[in-house]
């Protein structure tokens, strides 16, 4: 979806993506990017995650260094827009109410009383078919199943799409007027962000005080200059399983299973299974979501699967690494993943690029055994450099200085046995680095 997010908003009438993103998805950016031959004009790396007014206020003011006039189209990159000219020449309509200093917010004209949208409502006399922006008359929250059917008999509101239109100078200004505090947060983090690998790193301090909202809150349902552009084309919004499950193509009896799942006597039902040889079965189910993955089960009632971040919370107060870290750490030289933690080991499964090595580093309290099961890795420890080759394995006494490095032209993948009192990513120490990482 980040791919084709990018597509549709490349080539005539678009510049380079200014991207604002989190630490863990960087290097997945960067490789994203590269894998469709686009090139961003930056890449801001949000310190923690603070909602969208700061995100966007740091892009506005990342953007308005060079430009103060600039266009600022703000597209999250979970959207399914099938009809990519269609949308393109929708923003363009909008533009002039944009460059006139409006803020212009996209309406998404609604086929079925969705409650897990915020909703916008037309002024009267507006037109929801319109190839024109038209004024707003209020946001409405997310509503409930009654009123999202009232709201789609009514005709005069659109799906809140969580997609703007305006000049940097325009946003900024607003910033200054609903939330200076924040400006000034961001303002401070911006110009205090360090240059990292192509990356420019915000500062966690002052991003720290920036308030916690979205744009809609801080801004948008404050703001008096605003104009919805009606969009009709086809949209959807990944962020539920409910989303996804409507995009995904039901068999005759309204269910989806990926490769790895199976449903018997199930009707409009979503399984999926995102571990290769993790088989998820379901029997006798109705308008159900059942997610499986290598470290954590989803089963919700199709309803109900707004309530993910309900589930978050409830992980994050009982301590569980689940709700804050992902199942695969994304380095710029490949990635990892844990495949079995105990008291005193880990054995991990590493995949290096082709010509990427990893830093030379060494730790205090562990050792490590790498084992290579795909391609060649050079493997240095202390004074010595040799090839290690599929099914050779090398051991790496605690405190030996190493470095694994992939001289091939293809993946290489090892799986590594570590041992010791303390097996924590900060235990590293790094000697010398190509990634310039601290």
């Amino acid at each position: 979806m980040f791919q084709a997010s990018v597509r549709r908003l490349s080539g005539k009438g678009f510049s380079a993506p200014v991207i604002v993103t989190g630490e863990a998805f960087r290097f997945i950016v960067a490789e994203q990017l590269a894998q469709v031959e686009q090139v961003a004009q930056s890449i801001l790396i949000e310190p923690e995650g603070r909602n969208t007014a700061p995100a966007i206020l740091a892009a506005a003011l990342a953007i308005s260094k060079k430009d103060p006039k600039a266009l600022m189209l703000v597209a999250p990159s979970d959207h399914v827009i099938p009809d990519a000219t269609a949308f393109a020449a929708t923003v363009q309509a909008a533009v002039p109410r944009a460059q006139a200093g409006d803020l212009v917010t996209f309406g998404i004209t609604p086929t079925h009383p969705e409650t897990g949208y915020g909703y916008l409502e037309l002024a009267a006399g507006s037109d929801v078919g319109a190839d024109t922006p038209q004024p707003l008359a209020r946001f409405v929250e997310k509503p409930d199943a009654v009123l999202a059917a009232e709201m789609l008999t009514a005709g005069r509101y659109l799906w809140n799409a969580g997609i703007f239109l305006f000049t940097a100078e325009t946003i900024i200004a607003a910033y200054n007027t609903h939330a200076l505090e924040m400006r000034k947060a961001v303002d401070e983090a911006l110009e205090k962000a360090n240059a990292d690998l192509g990356f420019t790193r915000l500062a966690p301090d002052a991003w720290a005080q920036a308030d916690d909202i979205s744009i809609d809150y801080a801004i948008m349902e404050k703001a008096d200059n605003l104009a919805v552009m009606p969009f009709g084309k086809g949209w959807s919004d990944l962020g539920g399983w409910n989303a996804v499950w409507l995009e995904s193509g039901q068999d005759a009896d309204g269910n989806v299973c990926s490769d790895n799942a199976t449903a018997i006597d199930c009707t409009d039902t979503l399984l999926r299974s995102e571990t290769d040889g993790l088989q998820l079965v379901g029997i006798g189910l109705q308008n159900i979501v059942a997610i499986a993955m290598g470290d954590a089960v989803l089963v919700a009632d199709k309803s109900q699967a707004q309530r993910v971040k309900e589930a978050v919370d409830a992980l994050k107060a009982k301590g569980a690494s689940q709700a804050v870290q992902l199942p695969r750490d994304y380095r710029p030289w490949g990635w990892y993943e844990s495949l079995v933690i105990g008291g005193r080991f880990q054995v991990k499964r590493i995949v290096v690029h082709p010509g990427a090595a990893l830093s030379l580093q060494s730790h205090h309290h562990r050792s490590e055994h790498w084992i290579v099961v795909e391609g060649t890795a050079k493997v240095t420890v202390d004074d010595t450099v040799q090839l290690i080759s599929e099914n050779q394995s090398v051991y790496i006494p605690l405190g030996a200085v190493h470095r694994m490095e992939n001289p091939g032209k293809v993946l290489m993948v090892l799986i590594e046995v570590q041992t010791g009192s303390y097996l924590g990513e900060d235990d590293i120490i790094r000697y010398e680095d190509v990634y310039a990482r601290s």
